[in-house]
């Protein structure tokens, strides 16, 4: 296998297959985007957090009194006013703030999920891109041969040694190589877009393949093992899972709302004599302060509490069954993307003996050639079908690294096996 390959553009990073992988982790879009989901999860908490934590307010209530000094919005008219207070006992807040952290950690399965499916579709477009890249060097070379057996043929049709028939066919072939270049090219520039930005690169910036020997990446031993390594590390399962317990917390706090609550509050007020206080009160104290509870036992609650907790128990139902389709589907999917790396695998066997036998074929012929046994013509031609060869032994490496980037994805062993 080549070992070296063409520049897709200039401009942009020289990258690795695991640089690649790397910098798409740091720079592309999505992952940035799922990364503020988990700052607002873990901003949820500390809402949910917030009764707990005593609040404390200053105002001021400043009136001046004819008569008796009455309250103004309920609160004794006072030069300055302070008051603070925080839940002591508040059950259904409590199940809140758990269902928020339970929350909080599917939504960083998400960011771990989101992750691993970047550095796969990195991994995928950037073997495209090499791929596209080899099999433009193959088809390129193809038409330089062709266009040298046509010229070839050209000679023998004009020496009669040659039907017309054969000039238009060979001609024929040389557009058809022509014709591969072209679309080879097409596919190798669209490659490199889609790669730019999953790399979250700038227009212009697109990256450089380095050409790099890679071992074969390590599969499970078996379909069964993948299988129960996927259903063990799923990002997907476990996020559900994690919302599951969430709705469990919910539901929870729901029903608490008929509990006792209790809040801890404490007062403070700045009184002025020009509200007659000493007129209506015995003793007048300017600094005045408070330090207490408020206990609330809820009577009647109505039926909304049973209303919203049967909501978000059929919400939970939804979960679970959303959670034992998924284990089908990726137990499924699983098998048939392991049986398709085996298929792969040996595809690419074959594909790399019949190339072997092709440039046995083009040593057997220059051989040939030093003895006067061969013309020019079989060479190119010998050397046209080791080219086809090695178009097929490109494409089957590709389709072998595919299918087994597939089964790690998969089975959590993608990051590992690309860093």
């Amino acid at each position: 296998m080549a070992t070296s390959l063409a520049p897709l553009m200039a401009g942009g990073p020289a990258l690795t297959l695991r640089e690649a992988v790397e910098l798409a982790l740091q720079q592309n879009p999505d992952v940035a985007l799922a990364r503020l989901e988990e700052r607002k999860a873990e901003r949820e908490i500390e809402i949910a957090r917030a009764p707990f934590v005593p609040t404390l307010a200053f105002g001021s209530g400043l009136a001046w009194s004819s008569g008796f000094p009455m309250s103004i919005e309920g609160a004794t008219p006072s030069v300055l006013m302070a008051r603070a207070i925080g839940d002591v006992y508040n059950r259904p807040q409590s199940y809140r703030v758990a269902a928020a952290r339970e929350n909080r950690r599917g939504v960083a399965l998400d960011v771990q999920a989101k992750q691993e499916q970047v550095a796969f579709r990195t991994a995928e477009l950037y073997l495209e891109a090499e791929r596209a890249t080899r099999l433009l060097e193959a088809a390129r070379r193809q038409v330089e041969s062709l266009a040298r057996v046509a010229e070839v043929i050209e000679w023998r049709v004009q020496e009669g040694r040659e039907l017309p028939i054969a000039a238009r066919r060979a001609a024929l072939d040389l557009a058809k190589a022509r014709h591969r270049v072209v679309v080879l090219e097409n596919v190798r520039r669209n490659a490199e877009e889609a790669l730019r930005m999953v790399l979250g690169l700038e227009r212009g910036e697109s990256p450089r393949l380095v050409g790099e020997e890679r071992a074969v990446w390590p599969l499970p031993a078996s379909a069964e093992a993948a299988v129960e390594q996927a259903l063990e590390h799923s990002r997907e399962l476990r996020a559900l899972e994690a919302r599951l317990r969430a709705k469990g917390l919910e539901v929870r706090a729901e029903r608490a709302a008929r509990l006792p609550r209790l809040e801890l509050v404490a007062q403070y007020g700045l009184l002025a004599r020009f509200n007659n206080y000493e007129e209506f009160f015995r003793k007048f104290e300017r600094h005045n302060g408070q330090l207490g509870v408020s206990f609330q036992i809820p009577l009647f609650v109505g039926r909304v509490v049973e209303a919203r907790a049967g909501k978000i128990e059929a919400e939970a139902a939804q979960l679970r069954i959303e959670l034992r389709r998924l284990r089908e589907q990726i137990a499924d999917e699983v098998r048939r993307l392991h049986q398709a790396a085996r298929e792969a695998d040996a595809a690419a066997e074959v594909a790399r003996l019949d190339l072997e036998v092709a440039r046995e074929r083009v040593s057997m012929v220059l051989a040939q050639m030093d003895e006067g046994r061969a013309s020019l013509r079989e060479l190119e031609e010998a050397r046209f079908e080791e080219s086809e060869k090695w178009i097929a032994f490109y494409d089957a490496r590709y389709r072998q690294e595919l299918a087994r980037l597939a089964v790690l994805a998969r089975t959590g062993s993608l990051m590992a096996a690309l860093r």
